[in-house]
């Protein structure tokens, strides 16, 4: 019966090993097209947005309401993509952290009401992209096997291969 179990438990962790590029695509789209499609939305109200801003003693309103949306529908896009994922995690992480200081926390009278935002949890995922990467599903996978292909055919420090 133990032996049952452990071979099943095996069989499982095959699997689950099989699909590990399943959760950072499903990250990916669905964090990145949030972003996309609401840093879309700014841009194209830009003006209430900055108003907003204002209104929450942010300086330079206009320059850091654009700044914030450009960063989300940029950042997005291509995160979306799986291109430059762990670079552009950066600017991601840091518009989070912004917006939970400077908005968010005013709201929060303890840990059960931090927990409840939505913005800790995009910033944790995009933390959790520029450590993993965008997985094998991506733009950047396909570029490092463009890359490492290149590499090979011509040798080590670009040297031609002799094939």
């Amino acid at each position: 019966m133990i032996e049952r179990i452990e071979h099943l438990t095996d069989r499982l962790v095959a699997v689950l090993d099989a699909l590990n590029w399943l959760p950072p695509l499903l990250i990916r789209l669905f964090v990145g097209y949030f972003f996309f499609e609401i840093g879309w939305a700014k841009i194209h109200n830009l003006d209430a947005f900055a108003q907003r801003f204002a209104g929450w003693g942010i300086p330079y309103p206009t320059f850091n309401a654009a700044l914030s949306a450009y960063t989300e529908w940029i950042g997005g896009a291509l995160t979306v993509l799986g291109l430059a994922t762990r670079l552009v995690s950066i600017p991601m992480m840091i518009n989070m952290a912004v917006a939970i200081l400077t908005v968010k926390l005013r709201n929060v009278a303890g840990l059960d009401d931090f927990a409840e935002l939505d913005e800790p949890l995009y910033l944790l995922s995009f933390f959790w992209l520029m450590f993993s990467g965008a997985g094998r599903v991506s733009l950047d996978a396909l570029r490092l096997k463009t890359s490492a292909g290149l590499a090979a055919r011509r040798g080590w420090m670009g040297r031609r291969s002799r094939l």
